[in-house]
């Protein structure tokens, strides 16, 4: 059994289709969704879907993203938000306006029991965002902080190579897993469009919502899988770009 782990997919259902494909997912495998699986392309609902009727015949464990989140929190309240609506939530929006009440339903419920983490066996975390308390995600205050919070993944690349070799300089954050690896923060913000590894944090957000590919990787092997770039599926939206 490969544990795989799949970076943000912001409704590119297309792009999720043809990596899945490429990796050869088997049901065999356990596949760990990072979250953010909404906001930006066209196929909100069609995605949303697709990940429920996955789970049916595949081992899933979907993590919540803040636009995830975000999403529920609209279908829940009816109440827009400005920058959620400019940040990929039009597009959402517009594909819920086609969704019967009943399977409105099934949604919020997947939205409503997703993860706010999963840390597996050998003490290696997954969440979409990061954390803040030194002593781990069990003794995190604020819950949001586990999808909205970036300073993990600056932290990590903000770290001089050889002082994070010795145990002195290494931040004790960090030090409580062997590998953490988060979404939410695009590596093409670094000029990147593979998944970054930095210190012991894997970030596999490697742009779909804009430019960017959607990735998969094999958590013990590193072997990576990636969609064609993500926009090429949907050539007359613009995503978040």
């Amino acid at each position: 059994m490969r544990t795989l782990v799949i970076g943000d997919i912001h409704s590119g259902l297309k792009a999720l289709q043809q990596v899945l494909e490429r990796a050869r997912v088997s049901e065999d495998d356990l596949l760990i969704f990072l979250g953010d699986y909404v906001d930006g392309w066209s196929q909100a609902v069609e995605t949303v879907n697709f990940l429920i009727e996955l789970r049916v015949t595949h081992q899933c464990i979907f993590l919540r993203g803040n636009h995830d989140e975000l999403c529920y929190e609209w279908l829940r309240t009816g109440q827009d938000k400005p920058m959620w609506l400019q940040h990929g939530g039009m597009a959402s929006k517009t594909s819920y306006q086609v969704l019967e009440d009943g399977s409105q339903r099934v949604h919020m419920d997947f939205y409503n029991n997703l993860d706010n983490y999963y840390l597996d066996d050998k003490n290696r975390l997954f969440v979409h965002a990061g954390f803040t308390n030194l002593k781990g995600v069990k003794f995190e205050y604020f819950p949001k902080i586990f999808y909205w919070d970036r300073t993990l993944w600056e932290l990590a690349l903000s770290l001089d190579p050889e002082l994070a070799q010795t145990d002195l300089f290494y931040p004790e954050r960090l030090a409580n897993y062997q590998e953490i690896f988060i979404g939410h923060t695009p590596v093409t913000r670094i000029g990147k469009t593979i998944p970054q590894r930095a210190a012991n944090v894997w970030n596999m957000d490697t742009g779909a919502a804009f430019k960017g590919p959607l990735s998969i990787m094999d958590v013990n092997s590193k072997q990576v899988w990636q969609s064609d770039p993500v926009h090429l599926f949907y050539p007359d939206e613009s995503g978040r770009n």
